[in-house]
């Protein structure tokens, strides 16, 4: 077969892709639910960490940085003592919560499918549960 015939081109690239990306920083999970947490407005880094079941201090701060420097969290310090810190979603990550929001229903509403074939496809090939 003369190339080019019959075979398409990759037109999806690892390493030019954004929405590659973009699926970087949403499938980070502490990511996404940082997002989360700041989904009702500001909070104080405690406050933020309190509301996300298992992240330690170390993560916390990593996760908060690189969102920050993605530009979709906001840091704000008050001077005081100690320093008041408040984050909050940046109007780009309000746009990505939006999105964020429909996967999230889409996971209530379609997720128990998604496990119930799992579990069918594990059956009928003989594997225990992964």
């Amino acid at each position: 077969m003369a190339e080019g015939v019959g075979t398409k081109q990759a037109d999806i690239s690892i390493t030019e892709c954004s929405y590659r990306r973009v699926l970087e920083i949403i499938s980070s999970k502490w990511s996404a639910l940082v997002i989360y947490a700041l989904e009702d407005g500001s909070l104080r880094y405690g406050e933020a960490r309190r509301r996300i079941e298992g992240i330690s201090q170390k993560m916390m701060t990593q996760t908060l940085r690189q969102l920050e420097r993605d530009g979709l969290v906001r840091r704000e310090v008050t001077p005081s003592v100690p320093p008041i810190v408040d984050y909050s979603l940046t109007t780009l990550g309000e746009s990505l919560i939006r999105t964020m929001r429909h996967l999230k229903l889409w996971t209530a509403e379609y997720f128990p499918l998604v496990e119930k074939a799992r579990q069918e496809y594990d059956r009928s090939n003989g594997e225990d549960a992964i």
